[in-house]
């Protein structure tokens, strides 16, 4: 299980040889508080890799701290995941081309604000229907547990 990623606990970790912070912007503080993290890694030669398993408006978020950081490694993302069956996060924008991937890359977000626009009639469909998500649990054929 991952440890939430603080300032505070940054600092611990450089004693501990840690080559990749991977700060959860929902939880460890939003953009701001996420890009200090990412510049205290990137004096410590630590790479970043924003958590990001969330919907659209974290994803844009976390991109912005990406593209603001140059120890960025790789970004997160459940888009088009396997367990998002019946809906994926794609399904609250506007235009689901922000997110498009180009020979493995997403393009930066060029639109104003975090660079996408949601479908707000779109949410509020899914807010009306309510959700039951709980984390799945994979099995293999002999019924031991697998990994995600």
């Amino acid at each position: 299980m991952a440890a939430l990623v603080t300032l505070p606990s940054l600092d611990r970790e450089r004693s501990s040889a840690a080559s990749v912070a991977q700060p959860d912007l929902s939880h460890a503080g939003g953009i701001s508080e996420c890009r200090r993290i990412a510049a205290m890694a990137e004096v410590h030669g630590v790479a970043l890799a924003p958590h990001c398993p969330l919907g659209p408006l974290a994803l844009a978020a976390c991109l912005q701290v990406d593209l603001a950081s140059p120890n960025a490694l790789i970004q997160e993302t459940s888009l088009g995941i396997h367990y998002n069956t019946g809906s994926d996060l794609a399904d609250y924008l506007v235009d689901t081309s922000a997110f498009e991937f180009r020979d493995g890359f997403m393009e930066r977000l060029s639109r104003p604000g975090l660079g996408t626009e949601i479908d707000e009639k779109a949410v509020i469909r899914a807010a009306e229907q309510g959700h039951r998500w709980r984390s799945p649990v994979w099995r293999h054929p002999d019924g031991s547990p697998a990994e995600w």
